[in-house]
């Protein structure tokens, strides 16, 4: 499966790439930090994949706090005919670290 590291994440979002970010996490958490994207936990991910507002070919980048989450959501997405979903190795903790 695809993954993006932290380090490309960061330079992505510093040079203000339009970005298909999924946040994973629990509504409480996204709200404490989040860098931006949609939420949806991924406790209810498969009941709502239908609300996703993303083309099956659009890249989407599944975020959570330290990778675990965002790799189920990645593959609940690709078993969904989603083609291009990267998972965020070592989470929004991993990307913390850099800045």
């Amino acid at each position: 499966m695809d993954q993006i590291n932290a380090n490309d994440l960061l330079t992505r979002l510093q040079t203000g790439d339009q970005l298909n970010l999924l946040d994973v996490r629990e509504e409480i958490e996204y709200h404490t930090h989040n860098i931006g994207g949609r939420n949806i936990p991924l406790s209810i991910l498969q009941k709502n994949i239908n609300q996703l507002e993303y083309n099956k070919t659009d890249e989407i980048i599944v975020i959570c706090k330290a990778g675990l989450r965002s790799e189920t959501a990645q593959s609940i997405l690709i078993q969904n005919g989603y083609q291009n979903v990267k998972n965020l190795t070592g989470g929004l903790i991993a990307l913390h670290k850099l800045q």
